[in-house]
């Protein structure tokens, strides 16, 4: 398994501290799939900005059940278990 260097939640400052802040009021935590981009903030920032927009926009013709159904598919096929 490969081993990916993070900056832990303790250790942000600037941007990086104020996106964990937003992780954990929007999840209780900050998830690993967030940690493994600490070491760049403002690619997080765009990828969280993104994963936003396709999963909670409320203009979407798919509803967020639907989306998460989507995702849940597409993680098992790439045998993703987070």
């Amino acid at each position: 398994m490969a081993w990916i260097d993070t900056i832990a939640p303790d250790n942000a400052q600037g941007l990086l501290a104020r996106l964990y802040d937003a992780a954990v009021r929007r999840a209780g935590k900050v998830f690993q799939v967030i940690r493994i981009q600490s070491l760049r903030p403002r690619t997080l920032r765009a990828t969280t900005q993104l994963y936003m927009e396709i999963m909670k926009a409320p203009d979407s013709p798919l509803t967020r059940i639907q989306r998460e159904m989507i995702a849940t598919v597409v993680s098992r096929v790439n045998q993703c278990h987070y």
